[in-house]
């Protein structure tokens, strides 16, 4: 059936449309956006959006988990279902698994095991691939990471997880200063897989001229990396130098102060800056202790620590994020949902058919008022949750 939502303001994020519908037909391709079309033929399903905002659909392209899942751990069928319902009430319509393990059997087992899965259909928001957060990277910045997982760069290791992801590997996180991450990175990418800077120690230099090679991407800017000072200017440095690469931000208030997260946004404008939230398995949920990466990280007050303090993941939802983009961050409203949405699609070579509101493309695409609370979220056409 075809599907007119009507009495909206269009976010497609490029433009702001008011007082405008979108049709998209029973194979959930958007059809038209813009004025009501003068004439409508056959069964027409018609939802009136009352005013608010329709978005193209949130995209998390690194995610742990949340709602009580782990990815990696637990009944993984089960488990990605409901993490992918859960998912879509946050107008999230397509997200990435964020992987890691002990050692390389259980990396490239679990890798194979998602990869059987991911081809599939899921009640909520859809899995777009998979990523990779280590095993190579530098212990001195290893954050929420498991230390004793960390490991040196080996092409033999990562060919064993390309070959059992079967092109289902979307990006990897690794740190160039190690030993054979150049040649690793250059393996990636000439397998159509991201690059990203993170979890490293690098100075400047080395930095820079990874972002001028193969790496065009720059995993959760300020966590994790050498910081910031005048005389040595470290990764954020080279970020914040660069004129390409995309970098992702952790858009939860408590990750990156909300002035830090101004500065990123001047410095990278709103086409280069991709929202994550890096969520663990306490997003969603209440209170307690959770297993994230194989540490045991404690839940309070909605702020998720290892014992030493050390902040262990985020438990925010990807709607949230585009919200503090706004308030604490001082983006358009365009901007936030544009840098939750399209970038992430552009990221990740799926930009022609995910990411924005325009005909050809997926109905992926979720109704919100001006807070980001979520009414209806769409995927492919099929209402995957309605408040």
């Amino acid at each position: 059936m075809t599907t007119l939502i009507e009495n909206a303001t269009l976010i497609t994020p490029f433009e702001e449309l008011c007082d405008s519908a979108l049709l998209f037909d029973d194979q959930g391709q958007i059809v038209s956006i813009g004025e009501t079309p003068a004439s409508l033929s056959g069964k027409i399903m018609r939802i009136d959006a009352g005013g608010r905002y329709l978005i193209p659909g949130l995209i998390d392209m690194h995610v742990h988990g949340g709602f009580g899942v782990s990815f990696g751990l637990g009944d993984l069928a089960v488990d990605l279902e409901k993490y992918a319902t859960w998912a879509a009430g946050n107008a999230e319509t397509g997200f990435l698994l964020s992987l890691t393990g002990p050692h390389a059997d259980f990396i490239e087992k679990t890798i194979s095991a998602y990869a059987g899965l991911l081809s599939g259909v899921f009640p909520g928001a859809q899995p777009l691939g998979l990523h990779l957060e280590g095993p190579f990277l530098n212990p001195e910045r290893h954050g929420a990471y498991n230390p004793a997982w960390i490991r040196l760069p080996s092409r033999e290791e990562t060919q064993r997880y390309l070959d059992a992801g079967r092109g289902w590997i979307k990006h990897v996180t690794l740190a160039p200063e190690l030993p054979g991450a150049p040649e690793v990175a250059r393996m990636l990418a000439d397998a159509g897989v991201i690059p990203a800077l993170g979890h490293s120690n690098t100075d400047f230099e080395t930095a820079s001229a990874a972002l001028r090679g193969d790496y065009s991407h720059v995993t959760h800017a300020f966590n994790a990396q050498s910081p910031l000072n005048h005389r040595q200017p470290g990764v954020v440095g080279a970020l914040l130098a660069s004129e390409r690469v995309t970098a992702e931000l952790i858009a939860d208030g408590r990750h990156v102060h909300p002035a830090t997260m101004r500065i990123l946004l001047r410095c990278l404008g709103a086409d280069r800056l991709v929202l994550i939230t890096d969520a663990m398995p306490g997003a969603g949920m209440p209170d307690g202790d959770y297993d994230l990466l194989g540490q045991k990280v404690a839940v309070r007050g909605g702020f998720a620590t290892l014992p030493d303090g050390t902040i262990g993941g985020s438990t925010a939802a990807l709607n949230g994020c585009v919200r503090n983009m706004i308030r604490l961050a001082g983006a358009s409203f365009k901007e936030a949902v544009q840098m939750a949405s399209f970038n992430p699609a552009r990221v990740l070579g799926l930009d022609d058919r995910l990411g924005s509101l325009q005909p050809g493309k997926s109905a992926d695409l979720a109704l919100v008022d001006a807070d980001l609370n979520v009414f209806m979220t769409f995927v492919k056409g099929k209402l995957v949750y309605s408040k």
